[in-house]
């Protein structure tokens, strides 16, 4: 930011916080700084190569006999086309309708809701906030069992009815959640307290749908309180993956701004010349808009937007530059392999999802509560 004696400073984009670094902290410390600079580019193409892996893996994981030559052969038939024998029809058909788009849509999901829950923190400057704990993605869970119950149970999995009404009900407590916020200048602990009074408001009334539902309705409203992807499809992939490969470089573009408000707090953002409102209130939007459309897709699957950017900033530190995209990877990586659990430690029956990330993410909210507490 440049100033003259006598006029009003003219604003920049905030820079990034080791850019900002004064020159004195040049030598051992600055030569430190550089090094975990260059080297995040690294982990970033590294933990890109292990998702990849990893979430061919869960694709062979499994009742069915298939190997990872299995998985590479189908995809290489679908993409490029070739002659599908007889012995490997079968093998073919798990893979490429069952597993893939299984693995595909749980990634996708992961992905969006850890996005949604850094870009979350970083605005409200806490690390214990998530879509589910300010109760956005309970909200958008009882906007879809809503279209589920007067849809008499005809609207399925991803129909636009069932994404409109999640997505008007999670937006419609993020503005009131927000706006309460800013009229009474709510700390963010107190926030997270009306996150969780919303949380327990749209659960019971959740519940309360499931009680006036009949069998078949009741079946379908009780698949989004569990959090699943068992129904997944190509359709649903599609949507989710190509909504969030979107938002992923929109945040990128403000992760300046992002880290200026994180870093610095409201006031000295906007002294960096960042339009703190405008920022703040388009990003939540974005991220409410990520966590509706998979709880539309797949239901409730909380922690995961809290634990995926928790272990994304452990292992590459704060700056949403770098945050954001291994956010990404941690969310879809946490998700798979949570899914992959669940259809295989007790096969044939399949735990869904959303059961298998809180028994993980609880522990991790826990520790983060109290190691907040230690720390005040």
């Amino acid at each position: 930011m440049n100033a003259s004696p006598g006029g009003p400073a003219t604003a920049t984009r905030p820079p990034s916080p080791e850019s900002a670094a004064p020159e004195r902290l040049r030598g051992r410390a600055g030569l430190r700084s550089r090094e975990a600079w260059t080297g995040r580019p690294a982990v970033l193409v590294a933990g890109t190569v292990l998702s990849v892996l990893v979430s061919a893996w869960c694709v062979a994981a499994g009742t069915a006999d298939a190997g990872l030559l299995d998985v590479w052969r189908a995809v290489r038939l679908r993409v490029f086309g070739g002659v599908l024998t007889e012995d490997f029809a079968q093998t073919y058909a798990i893979i490429i309708n069952l597993r893939l788009p299984r693995v595909l849509l749980a990634f996708a999901a992961g992905a969006a809701l850890s996005l949604a829950g850094v870009v979350m923190q970083g605005l409200l400057r806490n690390p214990l906030v998530s879509p589910f704990t300010l109760g956005v993605s309970p909200a958008a869970a009882f906007g879809a069992g809503l279209a589920i119950l007067f849809s008499g149970g005809s609207a399925g999995s991803g129909s636009w009815l069932v994404i409109g009404s999640a997505l008007g009900t999670a937006l419609a407590v993020s503005a009131l959640v927000l706006g309460l916020a800013s009229a009474k200048a709510m700390s963010t602990a107190t926030l997270l307290l009306l996150g969780i009074a919303l949380t327990q408001l749209f659960e019971a009334g959740t519940a309360a749908l499931q009680f006036v539902a009949d069998e078949n309705t009741l079946q379908a409203i009780v698949r989004w309180t569990f959090g699943s992807v068992n129904d997944a499809d190509w359709n649903d992939v599609l949507l989710v993956g190509a909504l969030t490969l979107a938002a992923l470089p929109l945040l990128l573009w403000f992760s300046r701004d992002l880290n200026a408000i994180a870093f610095a707090g409201d006031d000295a953002a906007r002294s960096l010349g960042v339009n703190v409102t405008a920022v703040r209130v388009g990003l939540i939007v974005v991220s409410v808009v990520l966590a509706a459309v998979v709880v539309s897709f797949c239901g409730v699957i909380g922690f995961v937007g809290l634990v995926g950017p928790h272990i994304a900033r452990l292992a590459i530190g704060a700056n949403h530059r770098y945050l954001l995209p291994f956010s990404f990877l941690t969310g879809g990586l946490l998700l798979v392999i949570a899914d992959t659990v669940g259809r295989t430690v007790l096969a044939p029956s399949v735990i869904p999802v959303g059961i298998v990330v809180a028994f993980i993410g609880a522990p991790v909210f826990i520790n983060l509560v109290l190691t907040r507490r230690a720390a005040q």
